[in-house]
């Protein structure tokens, strides 16, 4: 889901800043368009965002995580995950127990 999210944005930054350099040409190097003619720019622009509230709509507010809840994890289970020389926790041990650094579970 998040790999899609990141196309979407992705789509939508890149057809906003071809529509913002488009604008910036001089009047001499565009060929001529006809008027009743829309541009490909701007539904490319309503399509993609039309995608992206369909997306947003999918994912539940309940689903995310919040930066300021760290969730509780039980004895035995995974509390910690090792980046290189640093570890990043993944849940908060219950009371009583503790984080044990080299088997990264719940002790």
């Amino acid at each position: 889901m998040e790999s899609l999210r990141t196309v979407v944005y992705l789509s939508i930054f890149l057809s906003v800043m071809t529509s913002a350099c488009q604008g910036e040409r001089s009047a001499e190097n565009q060929l001529p368009s006809a008027p009743d003619e829309p541009t490909f720019g701007l539904e490319l622009a309503e399509a993609l965002q039309g995608l992206l509230d369909e997306a947003d709509s999918r994912v539940g507010l309940s689903v995310e995580k919040k930066a300021s809840v760290i969730p509780r994890c039980d004895v035995g289970e995974r509390c910690a995950m090792k980046h290189g020389p640093r570890i990043g926790r993944l849940c908060d041990c219950l009371r009583g127990t503790a984080c044990n650094t080299f088997f990264l579970r719940c002790y």
